[in-house]
């Protein structure tokens, strides 16, 4: 038990540190949560037993680990591409093209749409994030409006498709560890969700009447919109971030060189200012990646799951176990796919003791994941969004209404035994 505390410990650090402080000083600004993060790395190598470079290379191989490097090059990539386009006009182009056609009161709710059905399109929270943020905020400065919460209806919007995509990787993991077809998973995925984007699609529509569209819009020069549109395409149909974003990269120096926004040296430049741009989130993901590894080397992931699976009491109670032990496991890695890797065995044996149907189980793995992953201000979604629109990630959580809407939902399927074909 102790053993177990003392593993979890450095995140009690973290958020003491980071979330404390900035309450007691009143400003979240007051602690960088890089400072925060570094604290809690140092004090987790202290308590971790065995030689000093044998706890660091336990550190450095979860901070330089394949996932966290393979984020880290998207993040610089999409650092790189959203800076150039927006030297080139891109983002003024493409805010004026929506200012255009979207009435001022549907601006928030339309970008929430589009963020859901950009997400359900490419399979991929991260791929709308990049895609959207940087039209967002321009949407944000250009009508005065609170810019957390346009960028945060992007990324709640964002979480709809990484949910319910057939191609997203939370989907695949966890109708593979539960034994069900992705369609079964999907049908009953969207019972459970689907209430929860009609609610805060209506909310948006609500919050976005105050909103008012600026006057004296300039006239859009549609050339400039094309790096954010063949972003937007290539993803649905599926390539590779990586490529699509080097290939936008390219897009936008072309276009920028030849409307003269800049000159080749200029596009460098562009480049090498949004990739700088990344930095404090580059070192937070690989400060996060080191300190979860060594939580993990210390037993406190095995410490939650083996506590959480003495306590199962009933269907009811294999179903709420499941949901916790996916929702604290993200909480430690800060990475939905791989929660649901971890705990998938667990729930699936948890599953079959209690006969909890496998399409519900798949569902409530992926969904709780989402949300917690969704709510999480050391996320890569939620990081992510908060540097391209340079804002702290603390002031998106508060805001993120759907993230919250499908964890409510998703604990009153558990509740109140919905859907109820697939809840008997």
């Amino acid at each position: 038990m102790k053993k177990g505390l003392l593993a979890l410990s450095p995140l009690v650090v973290f958020v003491a540190l980071y979330l404390v402080t900035s309450i007691v000083a009143g400003d979240f600004y007051k602690v960088p949560i890089s400072v925060a993060f570094l604290a809690a790395s140092i004090y987790s190598i202290a308590i971790t037993r065995g030689k000093l470079i044998k706890r660091i290379n336990i550190f450095s191989r979860g901070a330089g680990s394949a996932e966290m490097l393979l984020m880290i090059w998207i993040f610089i990539l999409a650092g790189a591409f959203a800076h150039s386009a927006k030297v080139m006009g891109a983002i003024d182009a493409t805010v004026n093209m929506t200012l255009m056609f979207l009435p001022s009161q549907m601006l928030l709710a339309g970008l929430f749409l589009a963020a859901c059905f950009i997400s359900l399109g490419i399979g991929t929270s991260v791929g709308t994030i990049v895609a959207l943020t940087p039209i967002a905020a321009g949407v944000a400065q250009q009508t005065g409006t609170d810019i957390a919460l346009v960028v945060s209806a992007v990324v709640g919007g964002s979480f709809f498709g990484d949910n319910l995509s057939f191609i997203s990787d939370t989907t695949i993991i966890a109708t593979q560890t539960q034994g069900c077809k992705l369609s079964d998973k999907f049908r009953v995925n969207s019972f459970i969700v689907a209430p929860a984007a009609i609610v805060i699609f209506a909310v948006y529509v609500f919050l976005g009447q105050g909103m008012s569209s600026p006057q004296n819009l300039t006239e859009v020069e549609f050339w400039r919109v094309l790096p954010y549109v063949f972003v937007l395409v290539t993803a649905v149909f599926g390539i590779n971030v990586m490529i699509v974003l080097t290939m936008g990269i390219l897009l936008a120096g072309i276009i920028g060189m030849a409307y003269g926004s800049y000159d080749f040296y200029g596009w460098l430049g562009a480049m090498g200012d949004g990739i700088m741009s990344m930095g404090e989130l580059i070192i937070i993901t690989m400060l996060a990646g080191g300190l979860l590894a060594v939580i993990k080397h210390n037993g406190g992931i095995d410490f939650i799951i083996n506590h959480l699976t003495k306590r199962i009491n009933g269907k009811r109670g294999g179903e709420l176990t499941i949901a916790a032990l996916v929702s604290i496991v993200n909480l430690c890695t800060a990475n939905n796919t791989v929660a649901i890797i971890t705990v998938g065995g667990i729930a699936r044996k948890i599953g079959e003791k209690y006969a909890i149907d496998p399409r519900k189980r798949a569902s409530l793995l992926d969904t709780f994941s989402c949300a917690t992953q969704g709510l999480i201000p050391y996320g890569a979604q939620v990081l992510m969004a908060a540097g391209l629109a340079q804002i702290s990630p603390i002031s998106i959580v508060p805001r993120l209404y759907y993230p919250m809407a499908i964890g409510v939902a998703a604990l009153t399927a558990i509740l109140f035994r919905y859907p109820r074909r697939y809840s008997k």
